[in-house]
Protein backbone atom coordinates (compact mmCIF):
# COMPACT_ATOMS: atom_id res chain seq x y z
CA UNK A 1 0.00 0.00 0.00
CA UNK A 2 2.23 2.70 -1.29
CA UNK A 3 2.24 6.36 -0.72
CA UNK A 4 3.53 8.26 -4.02
CA UNK A 5 5.76 11.80 -3.25
CA UNK A 6 4.56 14.21 -5.30
CA UNK A 7 7.33 16.09 -5.75
CA UNK A 8 9.45 12.96 -7.26
CA UNK A 9 7.41 13.05 -10.13
CA UNK A 10 8.27 15.09 -13.08
CA UNK A 11 6.15 14.17 -15.58
CA UNK A 12 2.12 13.39 -15.38
CA UNK A 13 0.27 11.49 -17.65
CA UNK A 14 -3.44 11.48 -16.56
CA UNK A 15 -5.74 8.81 -18.43
CA UNK A 16 -9.67 10.15 -19.25
CA UNK A 17 -11.15 6.33 -18.99
CA UNK A 18 -14.52 5.89 -21.56
CA UNK A 19 -15.67 2.46 -22.91
CA UNK A 20 -13.86 2.77 -26.11
CA UNK A 21 -11.11 5.87 -25.71
CA UNK A 22 -8.58 7.41 -23.33
CA UNK A 23 -7.86 10.78 -23.33
CA UNK A 24 -4.44 11.25 -22.48
CA UNK A 25 -3.37 14.84 -20.86
CA UNK A 26 0.79 15.27 -20.80
CA UNK A 27 2.14 17.45 -18.05
CA UNK A 28 4.22 19.91 -18.09
CA UNK A 29 3.64 19.78 -21.99
CA UNK A 30 0.71 20.36 -21.19
CA UNK A 31 -0.78 18.23 -24.22
CA UNK A 32 -3.36 16.10 -25.66
CA UNK A 33 -3.75 12.83 -27.82
CA UNK A 34 -6.65 10.19 -28.09
CA UNK A 35 -6.47 6.45 -28.28
CA UNK A 36 -8.37 3.47 -27.95
CA UNK A 37 -9.04 2.00 -24.37
CA UNK A 38 -7.30 -1.46 -25.35
CA UNK A 39 -4.05 -3.17 -23.49
CA UNK A 40 -2.03 -2.39 -27.36
CA UNK A 41 -2.51 1.03 -27.96
CA UNK A 42 -1.25 1.78 -23.96
CA UNK A 43 1.58 0.21 -24.35
CA UNK A 44 2.29 1.72 -27.62
CA UNK A 45 1.97 5.17 -26.23
CA UNK A 46 4.21 4.55 -23.04
CA UNK A 47 6.85 3.00 -25.16
CA UNK A 48 6.73 6.26 -27.09
CA UNK A 49 7.11 8.69 -23.72
CA UNK A 50 10.60 9.41 -22.68
CA UNK A 51 11.70 9.32 -19.09
CA UNK A 52 8.90 7.23 -18.23
CA UNK A 53 10.98 6.23 -15.33
CA UNK A 54 9.99 9.87 -13.82
CA UNK A 55 6.51 9.44 -14.96
CA UNK A 56 3.05 9.02 -12.30
CA UNK A 57 -0.34 8.29 -14.18
CA UNK A 58 -3.55 8.65 -12.85
CA UNK A 59 -6.77 7.70 -13.80
CA UNK A 60 -10.37 7.54 -12.30
CA UNK A 61 -12.14 4.86 -11.19
CA UNK A 62 -14.33 4.19 -13.96
CA UNK A 63 -16.70 0.80 -13.48
CA UNK A 64 -13.98 -1.50 -15.02
CA UNK A 65 -13.15 0.12 -18.05
CA UNK A 66 -9.77 1.49 -16.15
CA UNK A 67 -8.52 -1.88 -15.81
CA UNK A 68 -6.47 -1.46 -19.11
CA UNK A 69 -4.97 1.54 -18.00
CA UNK A 70 -3.68 -0.03 -14.61
CA UNK A 71 -2.73 -3.67 -16.01
CA UNK A 72 -0.55 -1.66 -18.51
CA UNK A 73 1.15 0.66 -16.15
CA UNK A 74 1.79 -2.17 -13.35
CA UNK A 75 3.43 -4.02 -16.58
CA UNK A 76 5.39 -0.97 -17.18
CA UNK A 77 6.64 -0.47 -13.26
CA UNK A 78 4.92 3.04 -13.84
CA UNK A 79 3.33 4.30 -9.99
CA UNK A 80 -0.59 4.93 -10.81
CA UNK A 81 -3.17 6.43 -9.06
CA UNK A 82 -7.16 5.19 -9.23
CA UNK A 83 -8.64 8.57 -8.47
CA UNK A 84 -12.31 8.17 -6.32
CA UNK A 85 -14.63 10.46 -8.32
CA UNK A 86 -16.03 12.37 -5.73
CA UNK A 87 -12.57 13.89 -4.92
CA UNK A 88 -11.27 14.96 -8.71
CA UNK A 89 -15.38 16.54 -8.84
CA UNK A 90 -14.73 18.28 -5.91
CA UNK A 91 -11.25 19.45 -7.28
CA UNK A 92 -13.31 20.50 -10.69
CA UNK A 93 -15.66 22.79 -8.82
CA UNK A 94 -12.27 24.62 -7.38
CA UNK A 95 -10.68 24.82 -10.15
CA UNK A 96 -14.46 26.63 -11.49
CA UNK A 97 -15.08 24.32 -14.27
CA UNK A 98 -18.43 23.40 -15.04
CA UNK A 99 -18.30 22.41 -18.24
CA UNK A 100 -17.27 18.60 -18.60
CA UNK A 101 -15.85 16.95 -21.55
CA UNK A 102 -13.21 14.20 -21.86
CA UNK A 103 -10.79 16.70 -22.93
CA UNK A 104 -11.54 19.16 -19.33
CA UNK A 105 -11.88 16.40 -17.42
CA UNK A 106 -8.25 15.02 -18.59
CA UNK A 107 -6.33 18.01 -18.08
CA UNK A 108 -8.12 18.48 -14.64
CA UNK A 109 -6.82 14.60 -13.88
CA UNK A 110 -3.29 16.33 -14.36
CA UNK A 111 -3.73 19.18 -12.40
CA UNK A 112 -5.21 16.76 -9.78
CA UNK A 113 -2.07 14.77 -9.80
CA UNK A 114 0.10 18.13 -9.27
CA UNK A 115 -1.60 19.61 -6.93
CA UNK A 116 -2.33 16.73 -4.75
CA UNK A 117 0.68 14.85 -2.08
CA UNK A 118 0.52 11.57 -0.85
CA UNK A 119 -1.33 10.05 -3.63
CA UNK A 120 -2.31 6.21 -2.90
CA UNK A 121 -0.62 4.09 -5.39
CA UNK A 122 -3.11 1.08 -7.05
CA UNK A 123 -1.48 -2.33 -6.00
CA UNK A 124 -2.22 -4.96 -8.58
CA UNK A 125 -4.04 -7.58 -7.03
CA UNK A 126 -3.91 -11.60 -7.17
CA UNK A 127 -6.56 -13.96 -8.85
CA UNK A 128 -7.77 -15.12 -6.14
CA UNK A 129 -8.42 -11.95 -4.14
CA UNK A 130 -10.34 -10.71 -7.64
CA UNK A 131 -12.50 -13.97 -7.40
CA UNK A 132 -13.51 -13.44 -3.89
CA UNK A 133 -14.40 -9.65 -5.02
CA UNK A 134 -16.43 -10.65 -7.88
CA UNK A 135 -18.17 -13.27 -6.45
CA UNK A 136 -19.09 -11.16 -3.60
CA UNK A 137 -20.08 -8.51 -5.57
CA UNK A 138 -22.54 -11.03 -7.30
CA UNK A 139 -23.86 -12.04 -4.36
CA UNK A 140 -24.93 -8.51 -2.96
CA UNK A 141 -26.10 -7.63 -6.39
CA UNK A 142 -28.73 -10.76 -5.80
CA UNK A 143 -29.40 -9.76 -2.50
CA UNK A 144 -30.73 -6.32 -3.47
CA UNK A 145 -32.66 -7.74 -6.44
CA UNK A 146 -34.31 -10.08 -3.60
CA UNK A 147 -34.93 -7.57 -1.21
CA UNK A 148 -36.87 -5.48 -3.80
CA UNK A 149 -39.08 -8.88 -5.17
CA UNK A 150 -39.72 -9.74 -1.65
CA UNK A 151 -41.08 -6.36 -0.77
CA UNK A 152 -43.32 -6.85 -4.62
CA UNK A 153 -44.42 -10.40 -2.93
CA UNK A 154 -45.90 -8.39 -0.29
CA UNK A 155 -47.99 -6.46 -1.99
CA UNK A 156 -48.84 -8.84 -5.08
CA UNK A 157 -52.51 -9.52 -5.14
CA UNK A 158 -52.73 -11.21 -8.76
CA UNK A 159 -51.79 -15.02 -8.56
CA UNK A 160 -50.20 -15.26 -11.86
CA UNK A 161 -47.88 -11.69 -10.42
CA UNK A 162 -47.31 -13.54 -7.18
CA UNK A 163 -46.40 -16.74 -8.64
CA UNK A 164 -43.97 -15.54 -10.89
CA UNK A 165 -42.35 -13.66 -7.91
CA UNK A 166 -42.63 -16.92 -5.77
CA UNK A 167 -40.53 -18.38 -7.98
CA UNK A 168 -38.10 -15.52 -8.55
CA UNK A 169 -37.48 -15.17 -4.94
CA UNK A 170 -36.73 -19.26 -4.67
CA UNK A 171 -34.60 -19.55 -7.58
CA UNK A 172 -32.50 -15.64 -6.35
CA UNK A 173 -32.03 -17.63 -2.72
CA UNK A 174 -30.68 -20.37 -4.27
CA UNK A 175 -28.24 -18.61 -6.23
CA UNK A 176 -27.06 -17.04 -3.24
CA UNK A 177 -27.11 -19.80 -1.51
CA UNK A 178 -24.43 -21.04 -4.29
CA UNK A 179 -22.50 -18.20 -4.20
CA UNK A 180 -22.43 -18.10 -0.27
CA UNK A 181 -20.81 -21.85 -0.46
CA UNK A 182 -18.01 -20.91 -2.58
CA UNK A 183 -17.37 -17.81 -0.88
CA UNK A 184 -16.70 -20.01 1.78
CA UNK A 185 -14.80 -22.82 0.30
CA UNK A 186 -12.44 -20.18 -1.38
CA UNK A 187 -11.74 -18.41 2.30
CA UNK A 188 -11.13 -21.45 3.94
CA UNK A 189 -8.78 -22.80 1.59
CA UNK A 190 -6.81 -19.36 0.83
CA UNK A 191 -4.58 -19.67 3.66
CA UNK A 192 -3.93 -15.96 3.74
CA UNK A 193 -7.78 -15.17 3.69
CA UNK A 194 -8.77 -18.09 6.41
CA UNK A 195 -6.19 -16.47 8.62
CA UNK A 196 -7.92 -13.18 8.37
CA UNK A 197 -11.43 -14.41 8.70
CA UNK A 198 -10.53 -16.07 11.83
CA UNK A 199 -9.07 -13.05 13.51
CA UNK A 200 -11.90 -11.16 12.67
CA UNK A 201 -14.39 -13.91 14.03
CA UNK A 202 -12.43 -13.45 17.11
CA UNK A 203 -14.62 -10.40 17.73
CA UNK A 204 -17.87 -11.59 18.59
CA UNK A 205 -20.65 -10.21 16.45
CA UNK A 206 -18.21 -10.76 13.29
CA UNK A 207 -19.49 -13.61 11.16
CA UNK A 208 -18.34 -15.31 7.94
CA UNK A 209 -20.15 -12.77 5.79
CA UNK A 210 -19.15 -9.37 7.20
CA UNK A 211 -15.31 -10.98 7.64
CA UNK A 212 -15.67 -12.28 3.56
CA UNK A 213 -16.89 -8.48 2.45
CA UNK A 214 -14.10 -6.98 4.40
CA UNK A 215 -11.08 -9.74 2.49
CA UNK A 216 -13.31 -8.44 -0.24
CA UNK A 217 -13.96 -4.94 -0.53
CA UNK A 218 -11.15 -4.17 2.33
CA UNK A 219 -7.90 -5.64 1.39
CA UNK A 220 -6.24 -3.00 3.08
CA UNK A 221 -7.78 -3.46 6.34
CA UNK A 222 -5.00 -4.46 8.72
CA UNK A 223 -2.54 -1.97 7.06
CA UNK A 224 -4.07 0.93 8.25
CA UNK A 225 -4.48 3.39 11.19
CA UNK A 226 -8.04 3.28 13.51
CA UNK A 227 -8.69 6.84 11.69
CA UNK A 228 -8.13 5.35 8.26
CA UNK A 229 -9.78 2.45 8.74
CA UNK A 230 -12.91 3.66 10.33
CA UNK A 231 -12.66 6.77 7.16
CA UNK A 232 -12.22 4.54 3.85
CA UNK A 233 -15.06 2.65 5.49
CA UNK A 234 -17.50 6.17 5.94
CA UNK A 235 -17.36 6.12 9.29
CA UNK A 236 -15.22 8.90 10.57
CA UNK A 237 -16.69 11.96 12.27
CA UNK A 238 -16.25 14.79 10.42
CA UNK A 239 -16.93 18.31 12.07
CA UNK A 240 -19.38 20.71 11.23
CA UNK A 241 -18.27 23.74 13.44
CA UNK A 242 -18.44 27.53 12.52
CA UNK A 243 -17.47 30.47 14.85
CA UNK A 244 -19.69 29.88 18.10
CA UNK A 245 -21.92 27.53 16.02
CA UNK A 246 -21.15 23.55 16.46
CA UNK A 247 -22.89 21.38 14.23
CA UNK A 248 -23.27 17.49 14.90
CA UNK A 249 -20.50 15.30 13.49
CA UNK A 250 -21.72 13.71 10.60
CA UNK A 251 -20.12 10.72 8.49
CA UNK A 252 -19.62 10.62 4.77
CA UNK A 253 -18.56 8.49 1.66
CA UNK A 254 -16.26 5.27 2.15
CA UNK A 255 -16.99 2.02 0.77
CA UNK A 256 -21.04 1.29 1.41
CA UNK A 257 -20.96 -2.77 1.02
CA UNK A 258 -18.41 -3.18 3.49
CA UNK A 259 -20.53 -0.52 5.98
CA UNK A 260 -23.81 -2.37 4.55
CA UNK A 261 -22.45 -5.63 6.55
CA UNK A 262 -20.91 -3.69 9.18
CA UNK A 263 -24.58 -2.82 10.02
CA UNK A 264 -25.76 -6.03 10.17
CA UNK A 265 -22.42 -7.30 12.39
CA UNK A 266 -23.37 -4.23 14.70
CA UNK A 267 -27.05 -5.59 15.43
CA UNK A 268 -25.17 -8.83 16.53
CA UNK A 269 -22.70 -7.27 18.45
CA UNK A 270 -25.76 -5.61 20.36
CA UNK A 271 -26.93 -8.33 21.13
CA UNK A 272 -24.04 -10.78 21.98
CA UNK A 273 -21.33 -8.81 22.77
CA UNK A 274 -21.06 -7.86 26.44
CA UNK A 275 -18.44 -5.25 26.16
CA UNK A 276 -20.24 -3.43 22.78
CA UNK A 277 -23.42 -3.80 24.80
CA UNK A 278 -21.36 -1.80 27.78
CA UNK A 279 -20.29 0.63 24.76
CA UNK A 280 -23.51 1.31 24.11
CA UNK A 281 -24.96 1.59 27.18
CA UNK A 282 -22.87 4.51 28.05
CA UNK A 283 -23.43 6.30 24.83
CA UNK A 284 -27.70 6.12 25.30
CA UNK A 285 -26.38 7.29 29.18
CA UNK A 286 -25.27 10.29 27.44
CA UNK A 287 -28.10 10.89 25.07
CA UNK A 288 -27.09 9.72 22.02
CA UNK A 289 -29.66 8.54 19.78
CA UNK A 290 -29.81 5.17 18.12
CA UNK A 291 -28.93 5.96 15.14
CA UNK A 292 -25.73 7.45 16.12
CA UNK A 293 -25.17 4.47 18.43
CA UNK A 294 -25.21 1.98 15.88
CA UNK A 295 -23.24 3.98 13.82
CA UNK A 296 -20.15 4.55 16.45
CA UNK A 297 -20.57 0.35 16.91
CA UNK A 298 -19.57 0.14 13.37
CA UNK A 299 -17.00 2.68 13.72
CA UNK A 300 -15.48 0.27 16.78
CA UNK A 301 -15.76 -2.77 15.14
CA UNK A 302 -13.94 -1.95 12.06
CA UNK A 303 -11.13 -0.54 14.22
CA UNK A 304 -11.29 -3.67 16.29
CA UNK A 305 -10.72 -5.99 13.11
CA UNK A 306 -7.84 -3.67 11.92
CA UNK A 307 -6.11 -3.87 15.12
CA UNK A 308 -6.41 -7.82 15.30
CA UNK A 309 -5.15 -7.95 12.13
CA UNK A 310 -2.54 -5.79 12.39
CA UNK A 311 -1.36 -7.52 15.21
CA UNK A 312 -1.68 -10.80 14.10
CA UNK A 313 -4.00 -11.93 17.39
CA UNK A 314 -7.35 -12.73 18.37
CA UNK A 315 -9.48 -10.61 20.56
CA UNK A 316 -9.55 -10.99 23.71
CA UNK A 317 -12.00 -7.53 25.40
CA UNK A 318 -14.57 -8.26 22.43
CA UNK A 319 -14.53 -11.76 21.29
CA UNK A 320 -16.31 -14.82 22.88
CA UNK A 321 -14.44 -15.02 25.95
Amino acid sequence: MSISTQSAHEHIIAFEVSKASLTIHLMPEDRQLVIDNTPKAIKKLLRQISNLEKSFAICEASGGYERHVLACCADANLPVHRAHGTRTRNFARFLGLVSKTDAIDARMLALFAQKSDGLRLWQPTDPVADELRALRRRRDDLAKILRVEQNRLEHATVKTVRLSLQRHVRSMTREMEGLDKRIAELVATTPAFKRKAELMQSIKGIGPKTASACLAYLPELGALTKGEAAAMVGLAPYAKDSGTYQGHRHVAGGRKDVRVSLYMAALSALRSNPAIRDFAAKLKARGKPSKVILTAIMRKLIVIMNAVLKEGQASNRYGAV
